[in-house]
This record gives C-alpha cells, structure tokens and sequence, in this order.
C-alpha cells in the first residue's frame, strides 16, 4: 500500500478479496482499523454475468446449464464452479467476520449502483466519514451502456465510463433454470440479509 498522510484515505480494489479464504486474516493483520467496501448484486445475475464475460473470451465452454449443474433433474447445483460459488455471500462473509465486525463492512448493492450512483456513493463517503463530495451532478446515464458514467467533475470535459467488458447483453438462459438458482440462492440470500441488516430484494 502506499504511503499515507492522516488526512488521507487510500483505496485499494480487488473482486477477488471478498471469496479468498486468506484475505481476511492478511488484511486483518496489516490493518485491523481497515474500512470494507463490498459490491453485491442478484447472485443469479451475477453468475450469468460471469458466465457472458467468460464466453466472449472462450466461446467454446459448456452451456451456463451445464455448469451450474451436477444434476439438473435433483436440482444439485455444482458449488465448486466459481460464478455459483461467488453469489453464495453469507458463506463469505462468515470468514470475514471472524477478524471484522459488521461496523467495519459497507455493503453496496450492485443494483443501485447503476439506478441510483449517486445515492450509493453518498453511503459510501458517509460510511469512510468523508464529505459528500461526489453527488448525482457527477453521473449520467450512458444509454448505449446501461450504465451511469462518471463526469470527472461538474463541469470538465471527457466523462469515465465502464469497460468494454460491463455492460454487454447476457446469454439468453432458461427460466427453469433461473428459478432453480433462485430457489438455491434462496437460504443463503436469506441468512445473508439477516446478517448485515439489509434486504437487497433478490426475490
């Protein structure tokens, strides 16, 4: 991490964080005053997100079904396939809160973040204890995207948008399917909403 002044605050940002068993107690031990911030959204959108990233580089990957799966028939999902293992957030979140308290973790909703930036982002900056300087005056909706970009200040030029990896049209899946994810993720979205005291209305 780089040096600091006591008037600063570093970020650093890495999705792998949150599902690696080590992070926690690696974070913990180089800072254990450190502030999290987690992205979740719909874990079953998430999944065929994943699954729609990974496709576009490797088109030659079994079907979503086929990995998700270990028998579709009994409804056995296959946990050991990362984009189902991910969205199982309560699992996670277990590991972490044996070094943090809950205090010390904002939960964003990835659903909001695109809906609504600007109000996600002020819980952000209350949750840091920093001033409310990023405001809906610093996005607008890309309609091509889907997603709000970033005006780098009110009045400068160029605005920062997402990749060209975010935003692109999902694999069109079965709704069977859909419904047998849902039905797993169910228990675990449950627990994981009593936990943090937030319903994220994945339902």
């Amino acid at each position: 991490m780089p040096r600091t002044l006591d008037s600063q605050i570093t970020v650093e940002k890495t999705p792998s964080y949150f599902v690696t068993k080590e992070a926690p107690r690696r974070i913990f031990n180089m800072s254990r005053d450190t502030k999290l911030i987690v992205v979740v959204r719909n874990p079953v959108t998430r999944a065929i997100s994943d699954y729609t990233q990974t496709l576009s580089k490797k088109p030659d990957i079994p079907t979503f079904e086929g990995l998700s799966f270990r028998n579709r028939s009994l409804g056995l999902v296959d946990t050991s396939w990362n984009a189902i293992r991910i969205g199982m957030y309560a699992v996670h979140l277990e590991s972490w809160l044996q070094y943090f308290p809950l205090s010390q973790i904002h939960f964003v909703s990835g659903e909001k973040l695109i809906t609504d930036p600007a109000g996600e982002m002020g819980k952000v900056q209350d949750f840091l204890g920093i001033k409310r300087v990023i405001t809906d005056k610093h996005f607008y909706f890309n309609k091509t995207k889907g997603f709000p970009c970033l005006k780098k200040s009110e009045s400068s030029g160029l605005p920062r948008c997402l990749g060209k990896s975010k935003g692109r049209t999902h694999v069109q899946i079965d709704p069977e399917v859909i419904e047998q994810l849902r039905d797993f993720y169910r228990p675990y979205n449950i627990k994981f909403y009593e936990t943090v005291g937030q319903d994220f209305r994945w339902e």
